[in-house]
C-alpha cells in the first residue's frame, strides 16, 4: 500500500530568513496524524537566505541527517567539528548524550536549500558522533544511492538505528528499483521534479508512506531528486 502525503498538506513556516516545510509535526506545526512514521520523526525541507542560519542550539538522543540540495551550508559543533557542505553532501550527527551546534548559509548572495531528517536512535545516551560524506552526481544520476545505513556499507554514513536512507536522481524515462524486505516500511520524499512510484505520480514536496510493498519501481517524469527511507 502506498499512501500519498501531498506537498500542500505539509506544515509551512516563513521566518523571513528561513522558508521551511514540515512533513511531520515540528516546532509550532502540530498534526496528530503526522507525528512521524516508524522511527522517522522529522523531515523538513528548508531554504535559508544568504548569510543567515541557525544559531548555537542543542540536541540529544537523535540521529540527525542533513542532505544539501543547493548552495553551501556551514556547520560547527561542540565536538570540535567545523565543515562546509555543498550539493550532494550528506551529514549525520548522532546527538547521543548531548551536543550543541550551529548551521548557516555561508554564501553571501544565494540561498541554500536542504533536507533535514531526524531518526529515533535504537539506544539512548551514547557518546555523540559526527560523519560527513560527498556523494557525487555520477553516483546518484539514474539510480538510487545508499547514503546512510546501520552498518555503513558501500561508503554510507553509519546510523544508530535499523534504518537506511537512499538518494536518487532520475531524468525523464530513467528508472530504478528497490526491494523492501517483509515487514519493512518505506518513506518517499520528492525534493524537486516529478516521478512515479509503482505507477503513482508524485511532484515536488510530495511524500508517501509505503507498507506491504516488496518491489518498488521508480521512474522519472521530470528531473526528479528524491530520498527514500527503508524503516523497521
Amino acid at each position: 500500500m502506498i499512501t500519498k502525503r501531498p506537498s500542500e498538506a505539509r506544515g509551512h513556516a516563513d521566518h523571513g530568513w528561513l522558508d521551511a516545510h514540515h512533513t511531520f509535526s515540528f516546532a509550532s506545526y502540530r498534526d496528530p496524524q503526522f507525528r512521524g512514521f516508524s522511527e522517522l520523526l522529522v523531515l523538513n525541507q528548508d531554504t535559508i537566505e544568504p548569510a543567515r542560519g541557525f544559531g548555537t542550539h542543542g540536541h540529544e538522543n537523535m540521529e540527525i541527517i542533513t542532505y544539501v540540495l543547493d548552495g553551501a551550508l556551514g556547520h560547527k559543533d561542540s565536538m570540535g567539528n567545523g565543515s562546509e557542505m555543498r550539493s550532494g553532501d550528506v551529514q549525520l550527527m548522532s546527538a547521543g548524550s548531548g551536543v550543541t551546534h550551529s548551521e548557516f548559509n555561508v554564501q553571501s548572495d544565494e540561498s541554500t536549500s536542504l533536507l533535514q531528517m531526524w531518526v529515533r536512535p535504537a539506544e539512548q545516551g551514547r557518546s555523540p558522533r559526527y560523519e560527513q560524506a560527498s556523494f557525487p552526481l555520477a553516483e546518484r544520476q539514474g539510480q538510487i544511492r545508499l547514503v546512510v545505513a546501520p552498518d555503513g556499507r558501500d561508503g554510507a554514513l553509519t546510523i544508530g538505528q535499523d534504518a537506511c536512507l537512499y538518494a536518487g536522481l532520475l531524468d525523464e524515462g530513467e528508472s530504478a528499483q528497490l526491494e523492501l524486505a517483509h515487514g519493512r516500511k518505506g518513506w518517499l520524499h520528492v525534493a524537486r521534479g516529478s516521478l512515479t512510484l509503482n505507477g503513482m505520480s508524485f511532484g515536488p514536496g510530495d511524500g508517501a508512506a509505503i507498507d506491504a510493498e516488496s518491489r518498488l519501481h521508480f521512474e522519472g517524469i521530470h528531473v526528479a531528486e528524491f530520498v527514500f527511507f527503508d524503516l523497521p
